[in-house]
């Protein structure tokens, strides 16, 4: 069997790393073509990635770069669709929310060749984040139908997608699980960053609806300041749009001498960022997660999230863009932190239950 795996962006690197790994263990009965959009295209977010995640080197580069919305998934929906006529696979694997996920499900299915869609089911309920059309759309195109939770099944059920989807748990759980021990060996972090463990925040800023808004914009980094101090300041990896976005709203956002904005990190470092954090403020869905896998508290900077389990379990609370809020978000959460965390998330198998579903579902 022929998988082409389409990728384009930091979390799906992550997510790719854990089945290409299951596909390798399963030796010769699937082999794997990796298409790499070049949505993200910083060595930071990218290239480092595939090397220290060991996943294998792209047979493609579509260097697709940034754009719109619309002239970014265009370009990249011809350019995979040329790949795809060349390769003939048995099926196309495409991961999470992005315009590379959207672009790859719409290139196969026009093709007639099986879309796979890992991370199905997700819903954040939010029809004004490009992340949620990508998903919903890229699910009812799709064949095979990956889902982390029970959440997301029913989420699935409520739109009446109920053929060939299945429960196997998540991706990012398998690699945390995997990469946690590589990171506490080889991660320099937190100490090379003169920090101690427990006494700083962790932040991550990136979504469109929070950067390309100065009000927002301004609101989070006014939180920010609001939390950083000198004995606990507020590390901040720089994502390359909101460092952009920044440099042009320069008046109107006030920046903290406390808040420590360094370039993005590669995973083992930000892993290690976040086990040894007193809390993590991102609106970013995987960091939200991670920050559950590590048992450290999580302030959403939205107004809802893909991930409500964590919620629900006392882990996570949405802090919004309102700068009053995110602090009392910050402060609740970390003075409410749970003593246990629910096993929502698989068991750290869902590679493997992936790879044999496609065998069973995609062999011709």
């Amino acid at each position: 069997m022929k998988i082409v795996t389409v990728v384009g962006a930091r979390p799906q690197f992550i997510k790719a790393a854990v089945v290409s790994r299951a596909i390798v263990a399963n030796g010769q009965d699937v082999s794997e073509v990796i298409v790499h959009t070049g949505q993200h295209y910083d060595r930071n977010m990218s290239q480092v990635f595939f090397d220290q995640l060991e996943i294998p080197e792209p047979r493609y580069h579509l260097e697709v770069g940034s754009g719109s919305h619309g002239e970014m998934t265009g370009t990249m929906l011809a350019k995979v669709e040329n790949v795809l006529m060349e390769e003939q696979p048995d099926g196309v694997l495409v991961y999470g929310d992005t315009n590379s996920t959207l672009a790859g499900a719409l290139a196969a299915s026009k093709l007639d060749i099986p879309v796979a869609h890992v991370e199905a089911g997700l819903r954040s309920f939010n029809r004004q984040m490009p992340e949620e059309i990508n998903r919903v759309l890229t699910d009812h195109v799709a064949d095979l139908l990956f889902c982390p939770t029970d959440a997301a099944v029913s989420n699935l059920n409520r739109e009446g997608i109920t053929r060939n989807v299945r429960r196997v748990g998540d991706v990012m759980y398998d690699a945390f699980l995997y990469y946690r021990a590589l990171a506490e060996e080889k991660s320099e972090m937190p100490g090379a960053l003169e920090l101690t463990q427990g006494r700083y925040k962790l932040a991550t800023i990136h979504r469109q609806e929070n950067t390309d808004d100065p009000e927002k914009l301004r609101n989070i980094f006014s939180a920010l300041g609001e939390l950083a101090e000198a004995a606990s300041p507020v590390v901040m990896p720089v994502h390359p749009r909101t460092r952009k976005l920044l440099r042009q709203h320069q008046r109107d956002v006030s920046l903290s001498p406390h808040l420590r904005m360094i370039p993005p990190l590669d995973y083992l470092d930000m892993i290690a960022l976040e086990n040894s954090a007193q809390a993590i403020l991102t609106d970013s869905g995987g960091v939200q997660k991670e920050a559950y896998f590590a048992g450290v508290p999580c302030i959403t900077l939205r107004a809802e999230t893909e991930w409500v389990e964590t919620v629900a379990a006392g882990w996570n609370c949405l802090g919004g863009s309102d700068t009053c809020q995110i602090v009392a978000a910050f402060e609740q959460t970390v003075a409410g932190r749970p003593e246990t965390r629910p096993r929502f998330y698989g068991d750290g198998e869902a590679g493997k239950r992936i790879v044999r579903e496609m065998l069973t579902r995609l062999c011709r």
